[in-house]
């Protein structure tokens, strides 16, 4: 496989990551967007609004091509967790406008560069880094945070699948998968029994 095939392979797993997660939020309340749905506060809008900063952040400022985006807090720029919420100033449209906006930058770095060309990451533990290994790693961390997103959306409203009409989860109603999970329920407390 070349390099330009190679690229295109990952650009196209770091879109569909990209598509899936900005899917989670469609049809939702603003309420539902923003809600916290764990103990740690994980919610869908501050999912968008961390990976913004996150691809501004390897496919921007690494290559120094900066672009606005949020700040990471784990790169020690903003207070914890602090890309991963929105505030009530801060609009639904504002985040997701703002993600595709930085999306499109970084989709600018990837297509301007060579697989092999270096970026400088101040975090971490390698400060150099490829653009191969950066687009593997937001493939990575996106599809993560997609991954978040499914669960959160389930919980918030029942709707799962990785896309729209998506035939990736079992075909099932509402019965179908409340007799599932009550089964799931007594093999995990007969396994925790001892047989």
């Amino acid at each position: 496989m070349n390099g330009s095939d190679a690229k295109a392979d990952l650009r196209l797993y770091l879109q569909d990551a990209r598509d899936a997660l900005l899917w989670k939020l469609e049809g939702l309340s603003e309420y539902h967007v923003r809600r916290p749905m764990t103990p740690t506060g994980t919610n869908l809008l501050g999912l968008v609004k961390h990976l913004t900063g996150a691809e501004a952040a390897y496919f921007g400022e690494a290559f120094g091509r900066p672009v606005e985006a949020p700040p990471l807090w784990i790169a020690g720029a903003a207070e914890p967790n602090a890309d991963l919420w929105a505030t009530a100033e801060e609009t639904r449209e504002q985040i997701v406008d703002g993600y595709r906006r930085v999306c499109a930058h970084a989709d600018t770095t990837i297509e301007s560069l060579p697989l092999d060309a270096v970026g400088r990451v101040p975090w971490g533990q390698r400060a150099e880094l490829p653009l191969r290994r950066i687009l593997v790693h937001m493939i990575a961390e996106t599809q993560r945070h997609a991954g978040h997103a499914d669960i959160v959306r389930e919980l918030v409203d029942g709707a799962a699948g990785q896309r729209p009409g998506s035939a990736n989860t079992a075909p099932g109603d509402p019965a179908w998968w409340a007799a599932h999970r009550s089964r799931l329920e007594q093999v995990a407390k007969e396994a925790a029994a001892g047989g």
